[in-house]
C-alpha cells in the first residue's frame, strides 16, 4: 500500500488509525511551498531585528523578555527540556504515533513557520518506527498539550527515551542503531512542536475507532436481548419515528427492523398478550439514537481539528506587507471544543451502558421473564449469570464517575497569563477509559442474552445468529457454574476491535449507517 500523504487539510481519522498501527506517511509534494513560505516569514523577522512573540521572546508569562539572536536556538531547546516534565504511565505506541501524525499534519498546513527539517524528522521517526516514550499526564488542554508533546520533541532532538524491542531505551542509542541524527532547532521550532491539541486528538481517534464498532453492535446486542426476552418489534415501526424525526432515533429503529426481519422467535410470539415491554427495550431507538447523534457530533469536531493549525503564534505570509503583521498571537491551542465534545460523549455512552445493564436485569430476573433465575441450569445449587450482572453494574459505576464533565474545572497557570484552561486532555482520556468500560458492559449483556437464547426453540434473526455463533466460539453455554472473567474480557475486546462487526456484515449484509 502507498504511503498516506499529509497535506494539512484532508487527513481522516481512518488514516490516522492506520498510521497509529504502523502505516507509512509522507508529506504531499504540493505542501512544501506553504511550509517554506511560513518559514521565510520567520527568517525575515529575524533578519530585520523585529521583536515577535514566540520567535525571539520568552514564553507564557515571560513574554516581555527579549532574547538575543545568539540564544534563539538555545531558547527552543530549553523550552523542550523544561516542558518535558509529564508524569504517569506512558501513552501507548499507537496513541503516540497518532499524536505525532496529527502534530505533523498541523505543521504541514503552513501556518507555523517551522523548519522543513523538523517536519521531515517527525515523518522519518514514524516511518522508522522510532516512537518517543511519552508520559500521559501533564496537559491542561490549553497552550497546547505542552508537557506530552515536549517528550515527543525531546526525542526529535536526540534526547529522552524511545521504545525499543524490550522497553524504553535512550534516543541516542536508537538513532545510532538506525544511522540517523538528531534535528537542530531554530527560532520558533520548539514552540511549534508543542503548542497544539495533538494528544487530545490522538485519544479521540482511539475512541472514535472503538465506538464506530460499538455503536452498531450495541443495536445488534439489544436485538439479541430482545430475542432472548421475546420482546415486540412494534416500537420500531417507521411511523413512530416519522412522528418524532430525530435522525439517530430513526436510524436505530431502521437497523433493528432490518436485523429482526427474519426472526422465527419474533414470529412465534407475534400475537402474545404482553401489552408493552419495559423501557429498556421499548425505548432503544430513543436512547441509542441520542447517543449516536452525540457520536456524530464528536466525529465532525474531530475531522475539523485534525486538519487545523493549533499552535501560537500563527503565520499568514503576505509578501506585499512583510513583517510583524504576518504573525498573529491567538488561541487556537485552546482545547475547549474537544473537551466539551469528549465530556458530552462520556455522558452519552454512560446512558448506552445504563440501558444495556437494565436489559440484563430484565433477562436474569425470573419474575419478569419466562427464563430460569439467572439462567442457571440448576437454580439454587448454581448461580448461573448472577454475578455477570454484578460485573456489568460495577463497570457501569466506573462510567458513572467518568460521566461528570472534566471541562467544568480550570486551573489558572503561568502567572495568570493562562487564566482559563480546558482540561481537554483529561476529558479525552476520561472518554478513552469510559469507552473501554462500555465494551465490558455490552459484553456482559451479550453473553447473558446468548445464554437466554439457549432456552428458545425457534431460530433467531440471521444477524443475531451470526453474532451468537461468534460468541459461542469463545464462550460456550453454561454447563454448571464456572468463572467467566476471561470470557467477558475476550468478548469485550472482540466487540471493540471491529472484527466481529465486519464478519457479521460480510455474512449477513451491511447494517444501515
Amino acid at each position: 500500500m502507498a504511503s498516506i500523504k499529509l497535506d494539512g487539510n484532508t487527513l481522516s481519522t481512518t488514516e490516522i488509525a492506520l498510521i497509529s498501527m504502523g502505516e507509512k506517511v509522507e508529506v504531499a509534494s504540493d505542501a512544501w511551498h506553504k511550509i517554506k513560505a511560513a518559514r521565510d516569514v520567520v527568517e525575515g523577522i529575524l533578519q530585520r531585528g523585529e521583536t515577535v512573540y514566540g520567535i525571539n521572546t520568552g514564553f507564557g508569562a515571560l513574554v516581555s523578555e527579549s532574547i538575543s539572536p545568539d540564544d534563539l536556538a538555545a531558547l527552543q531547546v530549553n523550552l523542550i527540556r523544561s516542558h518535558a516534565c509529564a508524569i504517569g504511565e506512558p501513552m501507548t505506541i499507537p496513541d503516540t504515533r497518532a499524536m505525532m501524525c496529527v502534530r505533523a499534519n498541523s505543521l504541514i498546513k503552513g501556518c507555523s513557520g517551522i523548519q522543513a527539517s523538523v517536519i521531515e524528522q517527525i515523518i522519518t521517526y514514524l516511518n522508522e518506527n522510532i516512537i518517543p516514550v511519552v508520559p500521559r499526564i501533564g496537559s491542561l488542554g490549553a497552550s497546547g498539550d505542552l508537557a506530552p508533546l515536549s517528550h515527543m520533541a525531546l526525542a526529535l532532538i536526540g534526547e529522552g527515551e524511545v521504545w525499543g524491542d524490550d522497553g524504553p531505551i535512550g534516543t541516542t542509542i536508537m538513532l545510532k542503531q538506525k544511522g540517523l541524527i538528531a534535528v537542530d532547532l531554530a527560532a520558533k521550532d520548539g514552540l511549534s512542536l508543542i503548542n497544539g491539541t495533538s494528544q487530545m486528538c490522538s485519544f479521540l481517534v482511539n475512541v472514535e475507532t472503538r465506538l464506530s464498532s460499538l455503536m452498531p453492535l450495541a443495536d445488534l446486542i439489544a436485538c439479541v436481548s430482545m430475542e432472548a426476552r421475546k420482546c415486540s418489534i412494534g416500537p420500531m415501526d417507521s411511523r413512530v419515528h416519522k412522528a418524532r424525526p430525530h435522525h439517530g432515533q430513526s436510524l436505530v429503529a431502521e437497523r433493528i427492523t432490518k436485523i429482526m426481519k427474519d426472526s422465527e422467535i419474533l414470529a412465534s410470539h407475534k400475537n402474545c398478550d404482553r401489552v408493552q415491554d419495559a423501557y429498556s427495550f421499548r425505548c432503544i431507538p430513543q436512547v441509542h439514537g441520542a447517543v449516536l447523534e452525540r457520536f456524530r457530533t464528536l466525529s465532525a469536531t474531530l475531522d475539523i481539528e485534525i486538519n487545523s493549525a493549533t499552535d501560537n503564534p500563527l503565520i499568514f505570509p503576505n509578501p506585499a506587507n512583510p513583517g510583524k503583521d504576518e504573525v498573529i498571537s491567538q488561541g487556537n491551542f485552546h482545547g475547549e471544543i474537544l473537551a466539551i465534545a469528549a465530556d458530552g460523549m462520556s455522558h452519552a455512552i454512560f446512558e448506552l451502558a445504563h440501558i444495556s445493564e437494565r436489559r440484563i436485569d430484565q433477562i436474569v430476573d425470573p419474575s419478569r421473564s419466562d427464563l430460569p433465575a439467572f439462567l442457571a441450569t440448576n437454580s439454587g445449587l448454581e448461580s448461573g449469570m448472577m454475578i455477570v450482572h454484578y460485573v456489568a453494574a460495577a463497570a457501569l459505576a466506573e462510567m458513572h464517575g467518568r460521566a461528570m464533565p472534566r471541562s467544568a474545572f480550570s486551573t489558572p497557570t503561568s502567572g495568570g497569563q493562562e487564566d482559563h484552561v480546558s482540561m481537554g486532555a483529561t476529558a479525552c482520556w476520561n472518554l478513552v477509559e469510559s469507552s473501554i468500560h462500555l465494551s465490558q458492559v455490552l459484553a456482559c449483556e451479550l453473553i447473558i442474552a446468548c445464554e437466554g437464547l439457549e432456552y428458545r426453540e425457534a431460530e433467531p434473526a440471521e444477524h443475531v445468529n451470526a453474532l451468537y455463533r461468534l460468541v459461542r466460539g469463545v464462550c460456550g453455554p453454561l454447563d454448571g457454574d464456572r468463572s467467566t472473567s476471561k470470557e467477558i474480557e475476550l468478548v469485550a475486546r472482540e466487540l471493540s476491535n471491529g472484527g466481529w462487526l465486519a464478519r457479521i456484515e460480510a455474512e449477513c449484509g451491511r447494517l444501515p449507517r
